[in-house]
Formats: structure tokens, sequence, C-alpha cells
């Protein structure tokens, strides 16, 4: 039998992952994404004592700009997941050149139009829009210039991570995003003791993210070798990705918008001091998200490749992907609904116990059903029809708007949460509806988990009941113990329960 060459088995991933490999790709993801909030939370006490609280805050809105830079590229870094991986589920290899360099060369084009947008609106945004002291506003001039240099290149990542994840080399990606996510803390403290001026520290940030770039690139190349090889640019396909990549952004507009605004709607309606109660529970409920989003992440590709080479596939996936997530999240849900009291008071003292433990447990319970919704919205996507999801996203945050307005109006911080729970609830009602027609074979699966979420909800409206302590520790024994057993018998097949215990042996050996 002839060797099959090396690079050819780079470029010939399997598109229907093992649950073994799935699993392992969203632990990669995981860590990729917690290991910088690690370091962050050491790192960001040294920065705000050695650059002063002014320095620290123009420091923090760099943070930001950048990290919605990626918005500039249209969607385009999704569009190229998708598409890359419709040509592996299609074996049409030869294909991906032509896409990558296509859609490289449009994302670059995009982010040296933002470069050239922030560089001139620079003075504005230093010198008018912010209340910069005087004595800073030079230097943040400065900053916010040396920021433009970097937009082409973090719009570019974002495209590079797409191709990289067609390929499900979720580990390789996050082996690149867990060092370079703590240089953006590490580096600004390596700058300190020889400089506090703000444009010394963004200047070593855009060079970390300009070295990033680079080992992606280097990465996609040894993925995927015929890039080397063919570098052509085809006109053709510009309409495809930015029909596809308009739409994306308007959910990726839209969804950040329906996380975050009720922060102003409080502030807004009720006082800026009670935004305080809200926020606190609510930044730290919005982390548990995190699961979904690194789980998500490694499904779309696969649903993309096989959606229309194996459509039976895609449903079984769809299915699993639902169960696992379910499974996954409640026990964690449930503690954070039981433990609110004491976790707050802890933390922050009786008043903040006092006021924000109802908006947690609301909140919590809403990220439970909310984050179900991501995966009918990847199966969407995946089936090339983001245009589906972008619409329900816009057409729910009009009605959003109106909830949360009038709930907050009546209720308070408290109506808020409530608003947001409803907006989580219609979201996964809206979002599987419409993808039951793109895999109805799932459909069987997906009722089982709509009924084990709705005992779920039913322990937790008991841990929320529970007046003492060790009521609610004995709630949340019996619920999560109870609902492991029920995910394992009623929503688990057998052949998924050996799968699982593959799974769970191959993470016991790797720790001993």
């Amino acid at each position: 039998m002839q060797k099959v060459p090396e690079n050819d088995r780079l470029e010939e991933p399997s598109t229907l992952p093992s649950m073994k490999r799935m699993a392992g790709n969203t632990a990669w993801n995981m860590v990729g994404m917690c290991a910088p909030m690690v370091v962050a939370l050491f790192s960001i006490p040294l920065l705000i004592r050695g650059l002063g609280d002014d320095r620290f805050g123009l420091l923090a809105l760099v943070w930001m700009l950048v990290g919605y830079f990626s918005i500039f590229d249209l969607g385009l870094g999704r569009a190229l997941t998708k598409m890359t991986a419709e040509c592996l589920g299609r074996k049409e290899q030869e294909q991906i050149p032509r896409l990558f360099w296509t859609s490289m060369t449009l994302m670059t084009g995009l982010g040296l139009i933002g470069a050239v947008l922030l560089w001139f609106s620079a003075p504005w945004l230093a010198l008018r829009v912010l209340n910069v002291p005087e004595h800073l506003q030079p230097e943040t001039l400065t900053a916010f210039r040396v920021v433009s240099f970097g937009l082409p290149v973090v719009v570019a990542i974002t495209g590079l991570i797409g191709v990289l994840e067609a390929y499900q080399r979720f580990k390789l990606i996050n082996l690149v995003r867990i060092p370079t996510g703590m240089f953006t803390f590490l580096g600004p403290l390596a700058v300190l003791p020889f400089s506090t001026s703000l444009s010394a520290v963004v200047g070593v940030l855009i060079a970390g993210r300009i070295a990033e770039w680079l080992i992606y690139f280097l990465a996609c190349l040894r993925c995927v070798p015929r890039l080397g090889g063919l570098i052509r640019f085809e006109a053709a396909r510009i309409k495809g990705l930015l029909c596809f990549g308009g739409w994306m952004t308007v959910s990726m507009i839209a969804t950040p918008l329906m996380i975050h605004i009720d922060r102003f709607l409080i502030g807004a309606i009720i006082s800026v001091s009670a935004v305080a109660y809200y926020v606190t529970p609510a930044a730290i409920v919005v982390k548990l998200l995190i699961f979904p989003r690194a789980w998500v992440s490694v499904l779309f590709p696969a649903f993309a490749a096989n959606f229309f080479v194996d459509r039976l596939a895609v449903a079984k996936m769809f299915g699993q992907g639902v169960k696992f997530l379910l499974a996954a999240s409640f026990p964690v849900i449930l503690a954070v609904v039981a433990f609110a009291p004491e976790g707050l008071l802890l933390w922050l003292g009786p008043e903040f116990s006092t006021h924000s433990t109802p908006v947690m447990r609301w909140l919590a319970a809403g990220i439970l059903v909310y984050s179900l919704s991501f995966l009918p919205c990847a199966l969407l996507q995946g089936a090339g029809r983001p245009d589906i999801t972008a619409k329900v996203h816009l057409a729910e945050l009009v009605a959003y708007l109106v909830l949360a307005s009038v709930m907050i109006h009546f209720f308070g911080i408290v109506g808020a949460a409530m608003a947001w729970f409803v907006r989580g609830a219609v979201d996964a009602l809206a979002m599987f509806g419409l993808a039951r027609r793109f895999a109805p074979e799932s459909w069987s699966q997906v009722s089982r988990v709509f009924r084990a979420l709705a005992a779920g909800l039913v322990v937790i409206i008991f841990a929320v009941l529970a007046p003492e302590l060790w009521m609610r520790v004995l709630v949340w024994l019996l619920g999560a113990g109870g609902f492991a057993l029920v995910s394992w018998s009623y929503l688990f097949t057998s052949k998924e329960q050996r799968e699982v215990l593959r799974v769970l042996s191959a993470v016991k050996a790797r720790a001993l």
C-alpha cells in the first residue's frame, strides 16, 4: 500500500470528529479563554499602581478597542471557517487556497480602512470625546495612532484562526492563544520598569499582536501547505463571503448589545448606583457562557463541513451537542443559584448579598436556557443561513429593549434580570423552532432535552425557595445527582454512554 504523504494527512482531517476529540477540543478552548483571565486577576492591580488611575483607564479603553476590532472583518473570519469546512466536507481541498487568499485580501483591506478612520479620528477621541487630563493628551493621541497600525493585523488574525478551526486544530489555536492572551496583561507589566508612557505600553501590545499574526500565519501554512503554492484573488467569491459575513456581523453586533444594554437602561431609568448591584453578579454569571462558546466553536465547523454531504450525521451531532451541553451546565448553574447569598456575602458584604442575590439567580437561570440556543444558531449558520439568525436577533433586540424598560420601571434591577431570562428563553425557543427543519431527525432527542430542562428549572425553584443553607446544600446534592442520573439513563443512548466512559477513562489515565 502506498504511504500517504505527511502533508496530505495534514490537509485531510476527519470532518466527523469523535466525542473524545470534541471533548478535548472544548477543553483546550476553555483553557485558552480562562488562562488570560487568571493572569488578569494578578496583573491588573499591579498595572493600576504602576500606571495610575488615569493611564490605566485609558489602557482599558485600548483593550476594549482592540477586542472590538474583530467587528471590522464583517464576519469574514466566520465565513472563512464555514466555507473552508464545506470544501473539506466535499473533498474540494484545491479550492481552499483561492478562498483563503481572497478572504485575507478582503480582511486586510477592511482593516486598512479601519486603520485610516482611527488614525484621523484619534485627535477627536483623545482631545474632545474622552475627558483626558491635559498632561496625558499627547501620549493618548500617540497611543491611539499606534493602535491604528495594529487594526489590519487584528482583523486578519480572525481569518487565520477561522482556517485552523475548519481543520479542527483547536489545540494549536489555544497553544498560541494562551501565551498571547497572557501577554495582553504581562506585556504592559514588562514595560513599567522602563516607562509609564501609555504610547510605549500600547506599542508593546501591538507588537504582540503582530507576533500573534505571524505565528498563526505560519501555522496555517503548516496545516495547509497548498496555501504557499497558489496565491490567487478571485473576485467571484467576494459576493458569497460578504453576504455570509454581513449577516454574521448583524448577529455579532446585536447579541452583545442584548447582553450588556440592560446596564445602561438601569442607569437611565433608576440610578447609576443601582447599576453596581446589577453589574457585579452579571459580570460573574456571563462568564458561565465560556463552556457553551467553547463547545459550539468546536461543533460549528463540523456542522458546516457535513451539512450538505451527510445531514444524518449533522442531526446526530446536533442532538448529542444539546444533550451534553445541558448535562454539563446544569450542576454549575444550580450551584450558583443555591449558594448565591453566601457567595455574595463573603465576597462583597451583606448589602450586595441582599440586593444582588435575586438578580444573580434570575440571570443564572437565564444563562442555562439561553446557552442551549447556541447549538441551533450554529446549525443554522453552518447550513449557510446566517440571515435567519440575524433577523431573529434584530427582532429580539427591539422587543427586549421594550420589555427590559418596562420590567425595570416596575421591578427595578430584579425586573432587568427577569427580562434577561425571558429573552434567553424566547431566543432558545425561536432558534430551536427554526432549526427543526434543518435537522428533523434530531427532534426526538431535543424533545427529551426540553423535558429534562423543565425538570431542572423546577429544581432551581426549590433551591430559591429553600431558606436555610443546609436545605440548599441538600437540594444541590439531590438535584445535581438526580439530574446526572436522568441525563445518563434518559438522555444518553447506550452508545453515547460508552463514549462518555471512554472520554472519562482517557482523562483519568492522563491525570494519573
